[in-house]
This record gives structure tokens, sequence and C-alpha cells, in this order.
């Protein structure tokens, strides 16, 4: 198993020129953002009606798979786990809010596109096809990356 840092050191290949780690910086967490956004609309019924509940133990899909999510990042390092799971919760607090005004659905979608398009944008600046082509697991790395990169006394 790699590495938290072999892992940064890969991602770090197809992410070199300015522009491009710029627009991650903004789009790797408006993607994941967005995802979490998705997920806390997705109906909650079935994970009552399969446990046989009255009322679902967790309160949304993303709470769900964020455990999984964590349980990822711990195997690399429980520290950047931590990192994850404050802004996986500021993810949560804001998606909370913003689906009180306005169709979260709608929304979330809305920043995934155009997170999406600017990450696509980002490699043709590059000159470099995105890392999670090579292998699926670069989407979890490019957050902790992000963070790595934003958070750290590099």
């Amino acid at each position: 198993m790699r590495t938290l840092n072999q892992w940064f050191d890969e991602y770090a290949v197809s992410h070199q020129n300015p522009k491009n780690k710029a627009i991650h910086y903004v789009c790797v967490p408006a993607i994941f953002f967005s995802i979490v956004g998705l997920l806390m609309s997705l109906p909650t019924e079935f994970i009552a009606n399969s446990l046989k509940l009255n009322q679902p133990i967790i309160e949304n899909w993303a709470v769900v798979v964020l455990i999984f999510v964590l349980i990822f990042y711990i195997r690399l390092s429980v520290a950047m786990a931590f990192k994850i799971a404050v802004f996986a919760a500021l993810c949560l607090i804001l998606n909370f809010y913003i689906a009180q005004i306005l169709p979260l659905w709608v929304v979330s979608i809305a920043i995934f596109v155009v997170a999406w398009i600017g990450q696509f944008y980002g490699h043709n600046i590059e000159g470099k096809k995105p890392s999670f082509l090579k292998d699926l697991q670069f989407l979890m790395i490019g957050p902790a990356w992000v963070l790595d990169n934003l958070f750290s006394k590099k």
C-alpha cells in the first residue's frame, strides 16, 4: 500500500502549472462540497425501511458515505483524516443551510458541473491528463493534496 506522500508525489506530477494548481485549489473542494450536497439530497426513507425502523438512524446518505471516506484516509494518515473530517463537517453544515433556502440538488449539480469544467480546463493548461484516469483512487487523493498544499508549512 502506498503512503500518503507517495500518492501526493504521483499526483503532483500532473499538477505543476501554477494556473492548474490554482484551479484545483478551488475546484477540488467545490466538487467534494457538491458531492456531499448531492448525497444529502437523496431520500433517507430507504435507510429506515431497510432496517425496519420508524426513524432513520443516520440523517442523510452523506454521513454514511463520509464514514467510508474517512476510513480510507485513516488508513493513510490519521492527521489527514482529521483535516478531511473537519472539511467534511463544514460541507455538511453549509449544505444544510443552503437546503433551507434553495433546492440543494440543483445547487450541487451546478457546482459539480462548473467545477469539473474548471478541472479539465486546468489540465488542458497543464497539458497532462487528470491523475484519476490512471487510478480512480486519485479522486480521493485530490482533496487531501489540496488541503496539504493549502495548509502545510512547506
